[in-house]
């Protein structure tokens, strides 16, 4: 849980959450169940092997040398079979891996599965997925179980041998019977400790693999550390003017998406950032927030590089609110005031009638204590209005709004117009719409085209050019 904190937006967002919580889960699991089931083990069969040792070189040389031999023949055995069978344990813990994430992904969006007929096709997707995990799960299983039949045998061979050099030994006179028979008990005291090391070692096996994966994340390259930092921005004082200048980025170094982005915000306007799909809107939200660091150029605040503050002292500064509305399972108030103390009913009843709640609350059985899961029957419509006012108690300086009502009716769009413009009053507001009814009143439209600002300015100004936004602006309402 602490890596996962310490880990960039980049690699959440490159990685199936499916397989990630595989890593987090299932192998952590098979590590806890492999190290706590065969550590005592291991150990109690080494302390077993070296006492044994002893006593058999104490007692006779040659019959030890025996014994040792036809044990290393097992050891030899053993090697090839773990050295064949560690690769399947490693496709098992992947294979295991992308079943989670297919599951994960398709239970997710069940509904448009659903609607789409896709049932059939994403079955084969997970048969085919499942297929490869039963191959390298029945390979490794197998190769793994031959661990201790051939223990077993070399065991049986121990004996053998003893027996054969043993009888040879007193023919000629260089040993006696009641030593081999003494021999025959190191035998087995020898191969049991061998035969139990060799099935903990199969158990480690798929240990092992997991733990490739597991260390394979806890190796990922952290968030740099900002404990050197000292600026701090008060969220109470903070003005809200932002500035950017010559902006560069890129998700990869090979691809700039961002290009010499310049702009500059004053404090309490409302800034509409709008543009076709892949302009990068939502990426220079990501880049204001250090979601993502930037390659080149300064994002300021009042003033202040957004590189010289903290992410959390950031984070303090603004509220957000999404396109996918998240709500977790709790009560409603404990949704409402999200990491926020001291929030009183009468704040929430205040914000919840300018988000047009209040008739809502008034329906539910316990009102501000009733409990929400997912069982809860909440419209798409309900669930944004409520992350909405979750911003409105937050209370920051500045808001961000990225397509937050794309998912809202038509009459609900209206009632979330006049809350989003009493939220913005005072604030710096930045707000992503493809909706272009919804930035009308914005104080800066800036639009945007393959990561370039291409226009700027309010909406009559725009309108009047004729170019870029008149073209988005008139394709949404031409008749």
């Amino acid at each position: 849980s602490q890596k996962i904190n310490r880990v960039p937006i980049k690699f959440v967002d490159s990685s199936a959450h499916g397989d990630l919580l595989s890593r987090v889960t299932n192998d952590v699991d098979s590590i806890s169940q492999g190290v706590s089931d065969s550590f005592a083990t291991i150990v109690h069969s080494l302390a077993m092997l070296l006492l044994t040792t002893i006593m058999m070189f104490t007692t006779n040389v040659t019959l030890t040398i025996t014994t040792i031999v036809t044990c290393l023949i097992g050891f030899a055995l053993i090697s090839i079979v773990v050295t064949n069978s560690q690769k399947y344990f490693v496709m098992q813990q992947n294979g295991l891996g992308k079943v989670n994430g297919h599951i994960e992904e398709v239970y997710t969006n069940q509904n448009i599965v659903n609607v789409y007929n896709a049932t059939d096709e994403e079955a084969i997707k997970f048969n085919g997925l499942n297929s490869d995990l039963y191959k390298s799960a029945w390979k490794s299983q197998f190769l793994s179980g031959l661990m201790p039949p051939i223990m077993n045998f070399i065991g049986n061979l121990s004996y053998v041998s003893v027996c054969v050099i043993g009888s040879i030994l007193a023919v000629k006179g260089k040993t006696d019977i009641g030593t081999i028979i003494a021999f025959i008990i190191y035998a087995r005291m020898f191969t049991n400790p061998l035969t139990q090391f060799a099935q903990s070692v199969s158990r480690l096996q798929s240990s092992a693999a997991a733990s490739e994966r597991v260390f394979e994340f806890l190796n990922e390259p952290e968030m740099s550390d900002e404990s050197m930092l000292t600026n701090q921005l008060d969220p109470q004082k903070v003005k809200g003017d932002v500035e950017f200048k010559n902006v560069h980025f890129g998700y990869t170094s090979e691809k700039t998406i961002i290009n010499d982005f310049s702009a500059t915000v004053k404090a309490g306007q409302k800034v509409a950032i709008v543009g076709p799909t892949g302009a990068g809107k939502t990426t220079i939200v990501n880049l204001l927030m250090r979601f993502y660091e930037i390659n080149s150029g300064d994002i300021l605040i009042d003033g202040v590089s957004t590189r010289t503050i903290t992410r959390e002292n950031l984070h303090d500064l603004f509220g957000m609110v999404l396109q996918d509305s998240w709500l977790f399972e709790g009560t409603l108030r404990e949704n409402l005031v999200f990491n926020k103390t001291g929030i009183t009913d009468a704040e929430l009843d205040s914000v919840c009638a300018t988000c047009g709640l209040d008739h809502f609350i008034k329906t539910l059985p316990n009102g501000y204590d009733t409990q929400l899961s997912e069982a809860t029957a909440l419209s798409v419509g309900q669930k944004q209005l409520l992350t909405i006012a979750r911003a409105m108690i937050q209370n920051s300086p500045m808001i961000i709004l990225d397509e937050a009502t794309s998912n809202i009716d038509t009459r609900t769009e209206l009632i979330v117009q006049q809350a989003m413009d009493k939220l913005s009053s005072g604030r710096t507001s930045f707000v992503i719409a493809h909706r272009l009814s919804t930035i009308k009143n914005a104080d800066m439209i800036i639009v945007m085209k393959n990561g370039d600002i291409v226009e700027q300015g309010n909406h009559s100004e725009l309108l009047a050019k004729n170019g870029a936004y008149a073209e988005l602006y008139n394709s949404q309402f031409a008749e």
